[in-house]
């Protein structure tokens, strides 16, 4: 049986470039999370989002509509923005309602350029889900936590699959879609994810038990790396290598953001249901 091929060799000056952007972006994200709550920095939080809707809609536009961009990627930051805002206001149906409602109008906008309409019409719902999942979840009880707790799941698994996966090489996971990513990567994310979520429910202030920790945790960096397959396949399809080229070291935001906009998901399901108390 012909054996699977291995990853390419370790990128010591992208791993620099990788840090030199992160020690930039993470603690702008991490004050916007932490300080929310504060009356002079309510709308921080909000303020980032945005930010961020908008840098993707254009990535998504450049990327799916190239006859017509500027136009399908207002009509995503539009309709995104809007299921954002009022998820912030905790007008959680009519949130919902304004991504079906944002995704038909995008779809016609597509249309109206000789764009695919059923690839704007996706494109709200991307990034519209883990949007008005990421904001619902900040607003909640213990609202700073459980958002910490996402992303030191999203990006422990993250770091620690690019980290061991270039270390220690060997077989890749799914070379058709993402011919660097490898088995040890993906084991070595989901340990990481793990120990982030059980070190989250031992050290910080969310009401979790230990276990509970690390199994929302590995949870959720299954979700981030089910993430960023998704959008490696995205980006076959589509014929890109990246979806942007924002971020020094990183490519677009969607590519940085790819698995935490599934983690947000899964971790805003479970503190759906921890009000029954399972995760105690």
């Amino acid at each position: 049986m012909m054996s699977l091929p291995r990853a390419r060799r370790f990128d010591w000056s992208n791993l620099g470039v990788r840090v030199a952007s992160a020690a930039v972006l993470v603690p702008a994200v991490l004050a916007a999370v932490w300080f929310a709550d504060l009356p002079g920095f309510r709308w921080a939080f909000l303020v980032l989002v945005a930010v961020a809707v908008a840098l993707l809609s254009i990535e998504w536009g450049e990327m799916t509509a190239p006859k017509a961009p500027v136009r399908v990627s207002a009509a995503l930051t539009v309709a995104v923005l809007a299921g954002a805002f009022l998820a912030f206001q905790g007008r959680m149906p009519l949130a919902w309602t304004a991504m079906a409602l944002g995704a038909a109008a995008a779809a016609l906008v597509a249309r109206g350029v000789s764009e695919r309409p059923a690839n704007a019409a996706f494109g709200v719902i991307y990034l519209s889900i883990p949007v008005i999942c990421l904001v619902w979840l900040r607003g909640m009880p213990e609202g700073r936590q459980w958002t910490v707790l996402t992303l030191a799941v999203a990006w422990s698994a993250d770091i620690a699959a690019y980290a061991v996966g270039s270390a220690l090489k060997g077989p890749k996971l799914w070379p058709r879609f993402s011919p660097n990513k490898t088995w040890s990567g993906f084991i070595g994310g989901l340990v990481a994810a793990a120990g982030a979520g059980a070190a989250m429910a031992a050290f910080s202030a969310i009401v979790l038990s230990i276990p509970a920790g690390a199994l929302i945790g590995l949870v959720g960096g299954l979700a981030t790396m089910g993430g960023d397959l998704w959008e490696s396949m995205l980006k076959r399809r589509f014929g890109v290598k990246d979806s942007g080229d924002l971020i020094p070291g990183h490519g677009g935001l969607l590519d940085r953001v790819d698995g935490l906009m599934f983690a947000v998901v899964v971790l805003a399901a479970a503190r759906l249901i921890n009000h029954w108390g399972w995760a105690h």
